[in-house]
């Protein structure tokens, strides 16, 4: 059985990965409102690395890291932070926070697609029954003519499949690959080369910087927010989460963020709120339940890895 100390902070990481990364849409939804899509994420990214290395020294946390740790470390920047958020946010310039948030409820039958074709896992009952609630839900959210209006809308929507697929595979891929056994400097370094690779594909494509000092006060606050509860927070409970319990279940996030995004989309930015969403996110939450309540198949010492 789990310590209770490791219970405990498996449940707090759950609440952050789902409530505060829930809120995330709605910062960047904001803040892109003002700030180039890349340079935005440069900046957040960039600040909260830097952040998280103080944290660790202050910790006395080991910063080294070996040439293999270094290269995954890159491969998972690139696929969480570089194109799953980067690309993300730009395509949140045409479609309502909330509206990209449920499409992100996708990214478990993605997980589960792509442990079937990696690691030749196979399906249980619960997951597929938690999979066809989850298309269900799917096609009930973007068969809405009132919110895929133009070709804008689409290219958006198409964009964020993209972003999914790719958080997806980093996942998969983190979950079993060699990086920093500490979970915050594993974070650490994967914002740091990411906000690089940010601040050279931003620049490259001439979007324009400005000083934080002539942002207005609603995109401060929206960054602060974002470096320290989105970055810092809720993603280095992410990377913890994808090394205590499955994969399948860290994934589930993606159905319950939206609830969240949807919410506060509708409340503080006055964006669509439809019965028909409304129904597709209960469809989405109860693909939640069946995929997050089946059992797996685990030898004895491995079921502690699971919540109960």
């Amino acid at each position: 059985m789990q310590k209770p100390s490791t219970k405990s902070l498996i449940i707090i990481a759950f609440i952050g990965i789902y409530v505060i990364w829930g809120s995330t849409y709605l910062l960047n939804k904001i803040s892109v409102t003002e700030l180039p899509p890349l340079f935005l994420a440069a900046v957040r990214f960039s600040v909260a690395s830097i952040l998280i290395f103080t944290i660790a020294k202050v910790l006395k946390f080991s910063l080294k890291i070996t040439k293999k740790q270094l290269l995954n470390s890159t491969l998972v920047g690139f696929l969480f932070l570089v194109y799953g958020n980067g690309v993300f946010v730009w395509a949140l310039k045409y479609i309502d926070s909330g509206f990209g948030a449920l499409l992100a409820s996708t990214q478990p039958l993605f997980v589960l697609l792509l442990m079937r074709l990696i690691d030749h896992k196979k399906m249980q009952p619960k997951s597929l029954i938690g999979v066809a609630f989850g298309i269900i839900g799917m096609y009930l959210l973007v068969s809405q003519n009132e919110l895929v209006t133009n070709e804008e809308t689409l290219l958006g929507i198409f964009m964020i499949f993209t972003c999914i697929m790719s958080w997806s595979y980093g996942s998969v891929f983190v979950a079993k690959a060699d990086v920093p056994k500490n979970y915050l400097v594993s974070t650490g370094y994967q914002m740091g080369i990411a906000s690089i690779v940010l601040a050279i594909a931003s620049l490259s494509l001439g979007e324009a910087w400005s000083s934080p000092l002539t942002w207005s006060t609603r995109v401060q606050l929206s960054m602060l927010a974002l470096i320290t509860f989105g970055s810092i927070g809720a993603f280095t409970a992410f990377n913890y989460l994808l090394k205590q319990v499955s994969t399948e279940k860290v994934a589930t996030s993606a159905y319950v963020n939206p609830i969240v995004a949807m919410i506060l989309g509708w409340y503080v930015l006055d964006e669509t709120l439809s019965t028909q969403s409304i129904i597709a996110a209960v469809v989405l939450l109860t693909g939640v339940y069946f995929i997050t309540s089946r059992k797996r198949d685990l030898p004895k010492e491995e079921i502690s890895k699971d919540i109960p």
